[in-house]
């Protein structure tokens, strides 16, 4: 009776920490490792993500055939075959699998019907536990995201100061929220160089079929992520040592050639579970507390909410709401997604800033990912599920718990109003105001109908106009909505020309079919 273990790809370092508990011994105890190139290619993902998975996965195995485990490591085209075959070599009678983050893995590892017992080993990777969300949720008449960062608060005593939050005030947001103005001095990043591993997952990417449709869209080199937990490591303690003590006031500004401003560049390590999110919390606070004579508490509360807060709510989303969430669509948004958003190529200088930067390096900040990519997305009508497969598929740190709630419930308001209190809408107004972007833009950023207005102008008043009877019943709607009354209806008709018009001529993307993805 031999018991083994299959670490996934999203669960490295976090593994290790359960395998040390679970008290096996370790020449004793199989170890499998699975690269399966079928699961690899349910979405074009990005050339980075591929990378960054599959080397983080093989230091991963090193690093546990060095601690004495009995590891196997294989690339396989499917998951099922290899693991028969490794249950019978090793005469496996259970199979250990950290309880999947995403829901389709689950669902995978479940319809394999293994000769074996599987048991799904309670997953660590997040400082709420499932259950834990699930009874916090199910007291509320309504799930705000607020209430929740300020019972985390309490729970895990951060920021505290007996009861009462540090500083007198549990939110800071009205101090984080400058307009990148005048010349700003911005931190350098922590990059790497790849290492033999690194870089014979990378030549192998570059050139193997299995991954031909990632090939067509993404820039695989330079590669320049951490791979292991120690750089991982080395990464959080360069943010809060040289970035955090920066990072609010401008975590919302957007700048021509600048990749990372003060972000912390933690969710691909996170999300892989290199690191811990409470771990990450805890070294934030520490560096405050060690210098609250010289650093504000806005920008160390502001980086606090976002893991803290929007990270561990959204995976509670995710685990709390119903299996169909993913295909909701409450405005009913069924236009293709535009093919400039695989391509870069687009007149529109903010998105092609962004969509090129996403091409090159697989990351793009929160507000460039909401208040430009999901924002155009939603005011020109897009579907909501071709919109969420395009993030899973370019991002890398995307997994299906992560953009089900980013992208269906926070950025297109999808499931009507479960996550956010109103639409994330808004017009090149928000997008001039937070960047520099407009400047150097053919359209202009003040035109709503005219030769050269901006999409991003008659799509947000198309979109107000088109929705105007389903928004006018949300009460934080309302101003918004006297502005579009204001409009004259012979402006208001040119707008909705115009935005028909630009569907006509751009509007059609690869309509690709909806695949099972984890």
């Amino acid at each position: 009776m031999t018991t083994g273990v299959w670490v996934l790809g999203d669960q490295l370092w976090a593994e290790q920490t359960a395998l040390q508990s679970c008290l096996l011994q370790q020449s004793q105890t199989p170890v499998l490792f699975i690269e399966s190139l079928h699961h690899a290619q349910k979405l074009p993902y990005h050339l980075q993500k591929l990378v960054l998975v599959w080397s983080a996965m093989r230091h991963f195995a090193e690093e546990l055939r060095q601690a004495g485990w009995a590891v196997t490591y294989v690339q396989a085209p499917d998951f099922k075959t290899l693991l028969l075959d490794w249950i019978q070599q090793y005469q496996i009678s259970e199979l250990r699998v950290m309880t999947p983050t995403d829901r389709p893995f689950a669902q995978l590892i479940q319809q394999l019907n293994l000769p074996c017992a599987v048991t799904f080993t309670p997953s660590n990777r997040f400082i709420w536990q499932d259950e834990e969300f699930k009874q916090w949720a199910s007291q509320r008449k309504r799930l705000v995201m607020e209430d929740f960062y300020r019972e985390g608060r309490q729970r895990f005593n951060i920021l505290m100061v007996g009861d009462q939050p540090a500083g007198g005030r549990w939110n800071f947001d009205r101090e984080n929220r400058k307009p990148p103005k005048g010349k700003l001095t911005l931190p350098e990043a922590l990059w790497f160089e790849p290492d033999a591993i690194t870089q014979d997952v990378i030549d192998w990417v570059k050139q193997s079929p299995a991954c031909k449709d990632s090939q067509e869209y993404w820039q695989i080199e330079p590669f320049r992520w951490g791979v292991t937990r120690s750089q991982a490591l080395q990464v959080l303690d360069f943010f809060v040592e040289t970035r955090l003590s920066e990072f609010g006031p401008y975590q919302d500004a957007m700048v021509t050639g600048e990749q990372t401003m003060w972000h912390a560049m933690l969710s691909p390590y996170l999300n892989l579970g290199l690191l811990h999110p409470l771990e990450v919390v805890q070294a934030a606070e520490r560096a405050y507390l060690q210098h609250q004579s010289e650093w504000e508490l806005n920008s160390v509360e502001g980086f606090i909410r976002q893991v803290l807060g929007w990270r561990e709510y959204m995976h509670g989303i995710y685990i709390y709401m119903g299996e169909d969430y993913p295909e909701r669509n409450w405005f009913n948004h069924t236009q293709p997604l535009p093919n400039f958003y695989w391509t870069g190529d687009t007149q529109m200088n903010c998105l092609h800033q962004i969509l090129t930067q996403v091409k090159e390096t697989g990351y793009a900040h929160h507000i460039q990912r909401l208040m430009v990519l999901n924002n155009f997305a939603l005011i020109a009508g897009i579907s909501p599920q071709e919109t969420e497969d395009w993030f899973h598929a370019a991002f890398i740190d995307a997994y299906d718990w992560v953009m089900q709630t980013n992208v269906i419930g926070m950025g297109q308001f999808a499931d009507g109003g479960m996550m956010a209190s109103k639409p994330y809408a808004a017009s090149a107004n928000y997008i001039n105001n937070m960047s520099d972007y407009c400047k150097g833009c053919t359209y202009k950023p003040r035109d709503r109908s005219g030769d050269n207005a901006c999409p991003f102008n008659f799509f947000y008043w198309d979109f107000l106009a088109r929705h105007y009877d389903k928004l006018k019943k949300n009460h934080r709607m309302f101003q918004i909505l006297r502005n579009l009354e204001r409009i004259s209806p012979e402006e208001l008709q040119v707008i909705r020309q115009k935005a028909a018009e630009w569907h006509g001529k751009e509007g059609g993307g690869k309509k690709e079919e909806r695949k099972e993805k984890g």
